[in-house]
């Protein structure tokens, strides 16, 4: 038995030709082994800051402009630095803990990568 690469999406063993493209049967991702293995492979959420810089987990972010809070007497100003960022799925994409406010969530809209 031939010893085939593992499916670059799931990263199963259990892959097999078909034609000339190579099948993953646990996910059904199909791709070219001939085409070069350097192309990504989109994994995950992809969260973009103000200016299209992508972000990742662990980065500082820096407020873009003044956010309200609600329930909070006075708003998130800008430029406030927010450190050791989580992304996560849904509208505000991003958790925080911000000085004087705690845990946050925020819009990846509304920041710049530091």
């Amino acid at each position: 038995m031939e010893n085939l690469a593992p499916c670059p999406k799931c990263k199963s063993e259990y892959t097999y030709e078909m034609d000339n493209l190579m099948v993953c049967p646990d996910c059904g991702y199909e791709w070219d082994p001939s085409e070069s293995s350097n192309e990504a492979v989109e994994e995950g959420l992809v969260v973009k800051d103000a200016n299209g810089t992508i972000l990742a987990n662990g980065d500082s972010v820096v407020i873009a402009k003044d956010l309200p809070v609600k329930g909070a007497p006075k708003s998130i100003k800008a430029g406030t630095k927010v450190k050791n960022i989580r992304l996560v799925e849904g509208d505000h994409n991003i958790d925080c803990k911000i000085d004087g406010f705690g845990s946050m969530a925020l819009k990846s809209e509304f920041v710049r990568k530091a």
